[in-house]
Protein backbone atom coordinates (compact mmCIF):
# COMPACT_ATOMS: atom_id res chain seq x y z
CA UNK A 1 0.00 0.00 0.00
CA UNK A 2 0.99 3.32 -0.78
CA UNK A 3 0.95 6.00 2.50
CA UNK A 4 1.88 9.27 2.82
CA UNK A 5 2.60 10.31 6.23
CA UNK A 6 3.18 13.80 7.99
CA UNK A 7 4.18 15.39 11.09
CA UNK A 8 5.09 18.21 13.38
CA UNK A 9 7.93 18.94 15.88
CA UNK A 10 6.19 17.11 18.67
CA UNK A 11 6.17 13.62 17.09
CA UNK A 12 9.49 13.55 14.86
CA UNK A 13 10.49 9.96 16.66
CA UNK A 14 6.97 8.57 16.29
CA UNK A 15 7.12 9.52 12.51
CA UNK A 16 10.76 7.45 12.18
CA UNK A 17 9.75 4.49 13.92
CA UNK A 18 6.27 4.30 11.91
CA UNK A 19 7.60 4.77 8.49
CA UNK A 20 10.57 2.00 9.75
CA UNK A 21 8.22 -0.31 10.46
CA UNK A 22 5.72 0.26 7.11
CA UNK A 23 8.52 -0.35 4.84
CA UNK A 24 9.89 -3.55 6.83
CA UNK A 25 5.92 -4.30 6.15
CA UNK A 26 6.40 -3.39 2.54
CA UNK A 27 4.71 -0.18 2.10
CA UNK A 28 5.99 2.32 0.06
CA UNK A 29 5.97 5.89 2.38
CA UNK A 30 5.67 9.32 0.95
CA UNK A 31 7.27 11.31 3.60
CA UNK A 32 5.64 15.15 3.41
CA UNK A 33 7.74 16.25 6.37
CA UNK A 34 8.76 17.73 9.25
CA UNK A 35 12.39 16.30 9.76
CA UNK A 36 12.99 18.12 13.17
CA UNK A 37 12.51 19.53 16.59
CA UNK A 38 12.34 23.14 15.62
CA UNK A 39 8.60 24.67 15.74
CA UNK A 40 7.26 24.44 12.64
CA UNK A 41 3.43 24.86 12.35
CA UNK A 42 1.04 21.68 11.44
CA UNK A 43 -1.69 22.86 9.45
CA UNK A 44 1.40 22.90 7.14
CA UNK A 45 2.02 19.16 7.19
CA UNK A 46 -1.68 17.87 7.67
CA UNK A 47 -2.57 19.61 4.76
CA UNK A 48 -0.07 18.44 2.35
CA UNK A 49 -0.41 14.75 3.51
CA UNK A 50 -4.04 15.53 3.44
CA UNK A 51 -3.83 16.57 -0.49
CA UNK A 52 -1.77 13.44 -1.00
CA UNK A 53 -4.90 11.32 0.09
CA UNK A 54 -7.64 13.31 -2.03
CA UNK A 55 -5.80 13.13 -5.16
CA UNK A 56 -5.36 9.47 -4.95
CA UNK A 57 -0.97 9.72 -5.18
CA UNK A 58 -1.12 7.54 -2.00
CA UNK A 59 -4.37 5.48 -0.40
CA UNK A 60 -3.91 6.62 2.69
CA UNK A 61 -2.44 8.99 5.39
CA UNK A 62 -1.32 9.25 8.79
CA UNK A 63 -0.90 12.50 10.47
CA UNK A 64 0.52 13.00 13.86
CA UNK A 65 1.35 15.99 16.66
CA UNK A 66 1.84 16.39 19.90
CA UNK A 67 -2.04 15.16 20.75
CA UNK A 68 -3.24 13.92 17.37
CA UNK A 69 -5.77 16.78 17.53
CA UNK A 70 -4.62 19.80 15.11
CA UNK A 71 -3.23 17.73 13.09
CA UNK A 72 -6.01 15.99 12.68
CA UNK A 73 -8.56 19.15 12.21
CA UNK A 74 -6.32 20.27 9.48
CA UNK A 75 -6.60 17.30 7.38
CA UNK A 76 -10.16 17.40 8.07
CA UNK A 77 -10.02 20.60 6.42
CA UNK A 78 -9.33 18.70 2.92
CA UNK A 79 -12.60 17.89 1.06
CA UNK A 80 -12.76 13.90 0.85
CA UNK A 81 -10.79 13.41 3.87
CA UNK A 82 -11.77 11.84 6.82
CA UNK A 83 -8.90 11.60 9.09
CA UNK A 84 -9.91 9.61 12.68
CA UNK A 85 -8.35 10.27 16.18
CA UNK A 86 -7.49 7.66 17.82
CA UNK A 87 -6.14 6.37 21.07
CA UNK A 88 -6.35 2.61 20.74
CA UNK A 89 -7.31 -0.36 18.63
CA UNK A 90 -10.78 -0.40 18.89
CA UNK A 91 -11.01 3.34 18.15
CA UNK A 92 -9.06 2.58 14.89
CA UNK A 93 -11.10 -0.44 13.73
CA UNK A 94 -13.94 1.29 13.94
CA UNK A 95 -12.94 4.54 12.60
CA UNK A 96 -12.11 2.48 9.12
CA UNK A 97 -15.32 -0.01 9.63
CA UNK A 98 -18.27 2.52 10.30
CA UNK A 99 -16.35 5.96 8.71
CA UNK A 100 -14.11 4.75 5.99
CA UNK A 101 -11.50 6.86 7.38
CA UNK A 102 -9.05 7.40 4.39
CA UNK A 103 -5.99 9.40 7.46
CA UNK A 104 -5.50 8.49 10.70
CA UNK A 105 -4.33 11.16 13.27
CA UNK A 106 -2.29 10.00 16.31
CA UNK A 107 -0.32 11.89 19.41
CA UNK A 108 3.18 11.57 20.63
CA UNK A 109 2.15 12.80 23.64
CA UNK A 110 -0.93 10.96 24.68
CA UNK A 111 0.06 7.33 23.27
CA UNK A 112 2.53 4.92 23.90
CA UNK A 113 4.97 4.06 20.78
CA UNK A 114 3.54 0.47 20.99
CA UNK A 115 -0.07 1.46 20.97
CA UNK A 116 0.81 3.61 18.41
CA UNK A 117 2.12 0.78 16.39
CA UNK A 118 -0.86 -1.59 16.79
CA UNK A 119 -3.43 1.30 15.64
CA UNK A 120 -1.60 1.88 12.81
CA UNK A 121 -1.58 -1.51 11.80
CA UNK A 122 -4.96 -2.23 12.74
CA UNK A 123 -6.46 0.95 10.61
CA UNK A 124 -4.21 0.22 7.59
CA UNK A 125 -5.70 -3.92 8.21
CA UNK A 126 -9.26 -2.85 8.87
CA UNK A 127 -12.01 -2.56 6.08
CA UNK A 128 -14.61 -0.70 5.33
CA UNK A 129 -17.63 -2.17 6.10
CA UNK A 130 -19.55 -1.01 3.39
CA UNK A 131 -23.19 -1.24 5.29
CA UNK A 132 -25.80 0.48 4.07
CA UNK A 133 -26.39 2.84 7.38
CA UNK A 134 -22.62 3.43 7.27
CA UNK A 135 -22.14 4.73 3.73
CA UNK A 136 -25.25 7.29 3.86
CA UNK A 137 -23.79 9.07 7.09
CA UNK A 138 -20.07 9.39 5.18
Amino acid sequence: MKIGIACDHGAVEYKTEIIAMLVEQGHEVIDCGCDGKESVDYPDYGYKCAKLVQSGEVEKGIVMCGTGIGIGISANKVKGIRCGLCFDTTMARLTREHNDANMLAVGQRTTGIEVVKDIVNTFLTTPFSNGERHIKRI
